[in-house]
């Protein structure tokens, strides 16, 4: 097969599974507790319990909408993982809203918590593969376009909104929070999900064996090295700095041959945001 048809399939395998996730979070929590969250699938949940038309419809509809005017405003190019996405979670919400007619757990809060993190785990599995699941994101982009607001702000202010207007329809003010929590669970499992599972470190390290150092984390951690002259200011020394980008789970196994080649070795190590290259991560634009 095709290497990159070989690559854009798992892409597709690994988006479809999150999206199923992400559904599993409202049909399995928050529809049957009656709770709403942000988004479009949150508008659509809205409805629903207001009108009982599907969500399956009113998501459709909304983010046809959106994409339509998305492909006028931003260009034909506009991504296609985005209307696979759409198409995927309408079909999923068409499959599936229905599953349980009673919530699986007796506590709304707990319903709010793990509703959101399955939905903010989804989400994270499809943001890590490029693709995304329109609705507010489509919204966000396109008024990027003319005013100068991140697309992050656009998408809580959506949010804010949405789950403000469940108040119509349920008059519970207790409703209202348990919506609020469901969106900062799906904010922090998302956030959590796509740093941690990819989590790196850079390493500064000086020693007088920097050799012997830099060998080891070339050849037996699988690490770039790069080798930086520096000098140290109170002895006016010239010195070698080893930098690194390492994983943080292969940190452990590091310090303990440094240590065992260098105890006087001096180390510093930072959480970095994002590591992209040979190695680690794609860029996906």
């Amino acid at each position: 097969m095709n290497p990159k048809l070989a690559t854009a399939l798992k892409d597709y395998v690994i988006i479809t599974f999150g999206l199923l996730m992400f559904t599993m979070g409202w049909v399995l929590f928050l529809i049957p507790a009656e709770i709403t969250g942000g988004g479009v699938s949150g508008i659509a949940v809205v409805v629903y319990f207001a009108t009982k038309i599907p969500v399956s419809l009113t998501f459709l509809a909304i983010n046809a909408v959106l994409v339509l005017v998305a492909i006028k405003i931003l260009g034909a190019n506009f991504g296609i993982k985005t209307i696979y996405s759409i198409a995927v979670l309408t079909l999923f919400f068409a499959l599936f809203q229905n599953i349980l007619k009673k919530p699986i757990v007796d506590d709304t809060f707990l319903s709010a918590v793990l509703g959101g993190m399955s939905g903010g785990i989804g989400l994270g599995i499809v943001f890590s593969r490029g693709g995304s699941t329109g609705g507010t994101d489509i919204f966000a982009m396109i008024v990027n376009k003319y005013r100068n607001i991140s697309p992050g702000r656009i998408i809580l202010y959506c949010d804010v909104i949405i789950i403000a207007s469940s108040y119509f329809v349920f008059q519970s003010p207790a409703k209202l929070v348990y919506g609020y929590v469901t969106m900062w669970v799906v904010s922090y499992s998302l956030d959590s999900f796509l740093s941690g599972a990819n989590r790196s470190a850079q390493m500064f390290i000086f020693s007088r064996k920097y050799e012997d150092i830099a060998n080891f984390i070339n050849n037996e951690a699988i690490r770039g090295v790069t080798i930086l002259d520096g000098m140290g200011w109170y002895t006016k020394e010239d010195t070698k700095v080893i930098m690194s980008v390492v994983r943080k789970r292969e940190t452990s196994a590091i310090f303990r041959k440094i240590k065992e080649i260098d105890p006087e070795a001096f180390i510093t190590m930072g959480s970095v945001m994002g590591v992209y290259g040979q190695g680690f991560e794609k860029l996906r634009l």
